[in-house]
């Protein structure tokens, strides 16, 4: 059993694989936890191992002084703590809010907490539920960092790399939604090169461990593009935008040759040629992010 005082149990609300993966993970830990979910009967599991199935939301916010939440926006969200007995309930205790939704909304939901007396604490998961209780887990968190240190025992239950991430906040979900920006960026990339591979006569199986090469090389071109988009001085290191645009044309001639749909890489190619025009075309390709930044 957790050594943690009594104050330290926490309620779960959100039932989905996401919020029953981060219950199963407090009980795992020894955590007293309660369950509440707005469609009934998903807690059953976790009630057989030993959680507490609450009847009503205002029922699990008062079993704890630490309420996790993990629905799957803030739309739903907000109808569950904005609700005036649920509210009433939570004055004096610890929100930490896991769902995914926008930064702005995010900043929006502090408010209103701060308005009703209620402690917030901001979080973005960035790992699948397969993760959750394991070392491999990666939890993001923002706002008031004395807040966040007094439930970092709990918090590190979960398993996995906590970080704080700053007061501000709308910093958790920022990060979230550019990273994911990267992922399901790159996802698309990878279907439509499985289209065009397919239509080529290349298996997905027999392109796997190639594609596995270019995610390879991503990482140390992720560290290097960031100094220079921080310093704001672009590089071509042996690969100017004119040479991309190139590569990507060919791409696009490829795709529609067979009938498959080049959108998005005709997009990323205009941005390129955009940044042509503007005269950079010696520049690596991450100048476009600075073109993109602008208003």
């Amino acid at each position: 059993m957790s050594m943690l005082p009594e104050q330290s149990a926490v309620t779960v609300l959100g039932m989905g694989p996401m919020g029953r993966a981060l219950a199963g993970a407090f009980l795992d830990a020894g955590q007293q936890t309660t369950v509440w979910n707005r469609t009934p009967g998903r807690d059953r599991e976790l009630v057989a191992r030993g959680a507490v199935g609450a009847r009503s939301a205002e029922e699990a916010v008062a079993a704890s002084r630490l309420i996790v939440v993990c629905v799957v926006n803030y739309d739903a969200a907000d109808s569950i703590l904005r609700r005036d007995a649920v509210a009433d309930a939570l004055k004096g205790r610890t929100v930490v809010n896991l769902t995914a939704d926008t930064p702005e909304r995010a900043r929006g939901m502090a408010d209103w907490a701060a308005e009703h007396g209620i402690r917030y604490l901001d979080g973005a998961i960035m790992t699948p539920t397969t993760t959750i209780g394991t070392p491999a887990a990666v939890f993001l968190h923002a706002g008031p960092e004395e807040l966040y240190r007094e439930h970092r025992p709990v918090l590190d239950t979960l398993g996995g790399a906590h970080t704080h991430l700053g007061e501000e906040i709308g910093r958790a979900a920022a990060y979230d939604i550019a990273l994911l920006d990267i992922f399901w960026t790159a996802m698309a990339g990878y279907a439509h090169a499985l289209a065009v591979a397919r239509a080529e006569g290349i298996s997905a199986r027999e392109l796997a461990p190639f594609a596995k090469g270019i995610g390879a090389i991503l990482p140390p071109i992720f560290e290097q593009t960031a100094e220079e988009v921080d310093s704001g001085h672009f590089s071509d290191q042996g690969n100017p935008i004119t040479s991309a645009v190139s590569s990507m044309a060919h791409i696009v001639h490829t795709s529609e040759a067979h009938g498959i749909d080049a959108g998005v890489m005709r997009a990323a190619e205009g941005m390129a040629r955009r940044a042509i025009g503007r005269g950079h075309g010696a520049d690596g390709f991450v100048r476009i992010a600075e073109l993109l930044g602008r208003r």
